[in-house]
């Protein structure tokens, strides 16, 4: 069974990046459903941003975690397929986080 990483963006225009083994249709059901709560269940509705599989949920946990600490510039350079401009941004020392 595979596993997604993903990021959905809110209504309020910020992003909530998540991953899952779920089928990527229920959970983003789930949090435009507010199921679970937390941060999504007050900037619904939601939409899918990006997605990503990986054979195995240890993979997508990581690059959960490594986008989690990304900038908000670089999600949206990996939402936009805009793969220069991403690579420009970690070059430039944009790292908020551990692992960028």
């Amino acid at each position: 069974m595979g596993a997604f990483v993903y990021i959905l963006r809110c209504s309020d225009g910020s992003y909530y990046v998540g991953s899952t083994r779920k089928s990527l249709e229920r959970r983003l059901a789930e949090h435009d459903s507010g199921y679970f709560g937390g941060y999504t269940v007050g900037r619904r509705p939601v939409v899918l941003a990006w997605a990503e599989e990986f054979d195995r949920i240890t993979d997508a946990i990581a690059a959960e975690r490594k986008l989690k600490g990304w900038t908000r510039a670089k999600k949206e350079a990996l939402i936009e397929g805009n793969l220069d401009l991403l690579r420009s941004l970690s070059k430039r020392g944009t790292r908020t986080g551990p692992a960028d």
